[in-house]
């Protein structure tokens, strides 16, 4: 009896479908994580630069043992530099884990309030930032203000802002993205308000603050405010697919640190040291444990792991925004995270 042709039209599509899809699958990607496991961290680091990475750097803490250090790649790329653990890099977004701690201090000693608004620590705002009078400092810390991320601006890629006046105009004047409290969305503005608050309720740099209150007492004495403050040869260079150009000179205003330096925070932070008394439960209120940092030329991942009481970070120098670099980050991370939970089962 002759086949229903309907059936074998629906599925020869399905077969030619199938077989056209896999154009869309992200191979590298898979290459990446079904590669076979290597038995050490350092192997993997080696392995990564086939992926395109130009440098890497990985700590990895682990309670009751000496910290590890392992690096691969350029430190620097032109002059031949190899990587290696004791190089500054530009930590990014990882910077709101130190304003967020540093705000959950100001709290306690109530120089700040949770429960004002921007408009009332920043009047002049009112007309320009949508929602001002409703809008906590507890919902921009905890990114559920509402207010549009200045990265989003159209202009912000082709006439990046040169300093934080310039990043906040960016974000001035756009409509909300939803109701105060309704939603959650990452905005950047959000910590550079933050930020700015501090500088203004203290009188005082934030910067100068967080290495007061946090840094010094936690002995971290290769982290610093900006750019401005360090050796330009410490820093390790950032790279964009694609371009020859050396990022590391770029100030975009936000921390820079050793990879130990993060390490040694990030174990403070899970473990409660970097609090006095009653500042913990006020950060546990509103804001996160771990974090991760993008800017161009630099990508960082800085996370505590509880069941390994572990603290694993990691540094790469080599983004694209357009492709997948921080997908194969996340996919390095995590084999890394295996091997470290490997070598404990043993």
């Amino acid at each position: 009896m002759a086949k229903n042709p309907v059936k074998q039209l629906f599925r020869i599509l399905f077969i030619t479908a199938s077989i056209g899809s896999l154009w869309f699958v992200p191979w590298i990607l898979v290459k990446a994580w079904i590669l076979p496991l290597p038995d050490t961290v350092q192997e993997q680091l080696n392995q990564s630069l086939d992926h395109g990475f130009d440098g890497i750097i990985v700590y990895v803490d682990q309670a009751g043992k000496p910290p590890e250090f392992y690096a691969a790649g350029w430190h620097d790329r032109k002059n031949k530099i190899k990587a290696y653990p004791q190089a500054l890099f530009k930590i990014a977004s990882i910077t709101k884990l130190y304003v967020a701690v540093a705000t959950a201090k100001l709290v306690k000693n109530q120089q700040l309030s949770l429960d004002k608004t921007v408009a009332d620590y920043f009047p002049e705002l009112k007309g320009s930032i949508e929602n001002a009078e409703r809008i906590t400092l507890k919902m921009m810390l905890q990114h559920r203000s509402g207010i549009p991320n200045f990265i989003e601006h159209p202009d912000y890629w082709t006439k990046p802002p040169k300093n934080s006046q310039d990043m906040l105009d960016y974000a001035l004047d756009l409509p909300a993205d939803f109701e105060p409290d309704a939603d959650y969305k990452y905005s950047n503005t959000n910590y550079l308000l933050i930020s700015n608050l501090i500088d203004k309720v203290l009188g005082y740099s934030h910067k100068q603050y967080i290495k007061e209150e946090i840094l010094i007492p936690l002995g971290l004495k290769n982290t610093f405010g900006s750019l401005q403050d360090v050796d330009i040869n410490r820093v390790m260079s950032g790279y964009y697919v694609g371009y020859e150009e050396d990022f590391k000179t770029e100030d975009m205003g936000l921390m820079l640190a050793t990879v130990e330096d993060v390490g040694m925070f990030l174990r403070a932070l899970n473990d409660g040291s970097v609090f006095n008394e009653g500042e913990q439960e006020i950060y546990s209120a509103i804001y996160v444990y771990e974090h991760t940092g993008l800017i161009v030329g630099y990508q960082s991942i800085a996370k505590y792991h509880e069941d390994l009481d572990t603290v694993v970070i990691q540094f790469n120098n080599t983004t694209n925004f357009d492709g997948y670099d921080w997908n194969l980050a996340e996919i390095m991370y995590n084999r890394v995270l295996k091997i470290v939970r490997k070598q404990r089962s043993k």
